[in-house]
């Protein structure tokens, strides 16, 4: 298994949205549905110390009341959060969560225990508590998460006031479950429409990986469409720590609706399936890179260096150079290594007569050589400019039977079904998620009902 894409860099940022104002939340309005508490526990994946609670989110991200300040005042604190990107700077860092506390900065270089933040790995978040006078109460580096005897374990590196200066420390502690449901428009862009529901930039991403095979989040997104989703996410002390899984999508695009759920049947590996049983996962993702654009279509063309008008059989993704190019399906590395005006190529075989290729890369994924198995998602290898290129870019191609097709308008195949023993747990579970839908889409009939009146 190679390396599972980031979840957040800047160029699908700048392509995606503008930059988004600092939101803040403090003492959140929670919006409980208590019909769904008694089912609440069925739906974390892991089980948790406690049976998580059900938050319906719909403008707000809806956190737990933070706990009191320090000095044991009433006064809460106004949380804040942000993504590191990549060219991020810690003074950068600081301004986007509004700090300005004197020899922060410094400390943060300086101090050997606070070291961990300054290299700002991206795609990591980080938290600052601020006082009603702007006043830091704490800053927190998420830096790590994972599992601890079936239990989520979230890590992170506090710094706090301490006497005129500052102290930092590591710490981790086992985080509560707790399980989102909310909903949607897109008005301008993905990440434009889930900021607004208050999702994590995570959950935005795992969106587009378990739908990345029936919507073109590139060229398929239109003014109306509309989401509801059941995530989990960790919430320690009161304060959320990280996002976890999706456990339940339902997309509205161009009058169609994609659906997709978690399951593992008879408590094996997890993949996500629609909500008739078809696997999602042994079907071929429409794009090998997360969000980019395309330079040029399948079909004719002027060729870039030799001048003349050719067949292109493949599509071209504009990208920079070292961007992560991503299989699109399971399969078996077939070819790996240079190929005339492909340059640095790899070509995946798999299942039935589909195989794919991927062209002119700078290099390939760290240990990979033929014959090895990839799975879909997984890296391969990164944008480059090798062979007949006249720029950065990913030639990509999809084959059947060895002929290249237009991957962009070809109806891209789909897997097996459960069986009738897995389908029957199947469809117990998916029942409990759509009530929870349900429930989120009846809300949402009714404010617009009530918005018209």
């Amino acid at each position: 298994m190679f390396e599972k894409g980031k979840t957040g860099t800047p160029s699908y940022r700048e392509i995606t949205r503008a930059h988004r104002p600092h939101h803040f939340f403090r003492n959140g309005l929670v919006l409980i549905a208590l019909g769904l508490f008694a089912t609440a526990a069925a739906l974390a994946v892991v089980k948790p110390p406690e049976p998580p609670a059900l938050y319906q989110a719909t403008q707000t991200l809806l956190l737990p009341a933070p706990q009191p300040l320090a000095s044991g005042t009433s006064e809460q604190p106004y949380i804040s959060e942000t993504e590191i990107r990549r060219g991020d700077t810690l003074a950068a860092l600081l301004q986007r969560l509004q700090i300005d506390e004197p020899g922060l900065q410094s400390f943060l270089v300086r101090n050997k225990n606070a070291r961990a933040i300054y290299k700002l790995y991206p795609g990591r978040t980080v938290q600052a508590a601020l006082d009603a006078d702007g006043r830091m109460v704490w800053l927190r580096y998420n830096h790590g998460d994972g599992e601890k005897d079936g239990k989520y374990l979230a890590r992170w590196l506090e710094i706090r006031p301490d006497n005129g200066g500052y102290v930092a420390e590591e710490r981790s502690e086992v985080a509560a479950t707790q399980v989102h449901v909310a909903e949607g428009q897109i008005n301008s862009s993905l990440f434009g429409a889930t900021d607004a529901a208050g999702i994590p930039d995570s959950v935005t991403m795992q969106m587009t990986d378990i739908l990345g095979s029936k919507v073109d989040f590139l060229r398929d997104l239109r003014r109306g469409d509309r989401f509801r989703v059941v995530y989990e996410s960790y919430a320690y002390q009161g304060q959320e720590v990280g996002a976890g899984r999706i456990l339940a999508l339902e997309f509205e695009n161009k009058d169609k609706v994609y659906e997709a759920v978690w399951f593992a049947p008879d408590g094996g590996n997890g993949s996500y399936y629609d909500f008739n049983g078809h696997s999602l996962k042994g079907a071929f993702l429409r794009n090998a890179i997360k969000f980019t654009r395309i330079s040029s279509t399948f079909g004719m063309r002027k060729h870039p260096i030799r001048g003349s008008w050719r067949q292109h059989k493949g599509v071209d993704y504009a990208a920079p150079t070292g961007t992560p190019i991503h299989a699109t399906a399971d399969g078996v590395v077939s070819f790996i290594g240079k190929q005339r005006g492909y340059g640095n190529v790899i070509v995946l075989k798999h299942w039935g007569d589909y195989s794919t290729l991927y062209g002119h890369q700078s290099r390939f994924a760290k240990g990979l050589r033929k014959g090895d198995k990839v799975s879909q998602g997984d890296i391969i290898g990164y944008v480059g400019a090798t062979g007949w290129a006249t720029g950065p870019h990913l030639h990509y191609e999809f084959r059947i039977d060895g002929k290249q097709v237009d991957p962009l308008s070809v109806d891209l195949p789909v897997a097996r079904t459960l069986d009738p023993h897995q389908m029957q747990a199947f469809e117990t579970m998916v029942a409990r998620y759509r009530d929870h839908i349900d429930l989120v889409a009846r809300g949402d009939s009714e404010t617009t009902r009530l918005a018209s009146r």
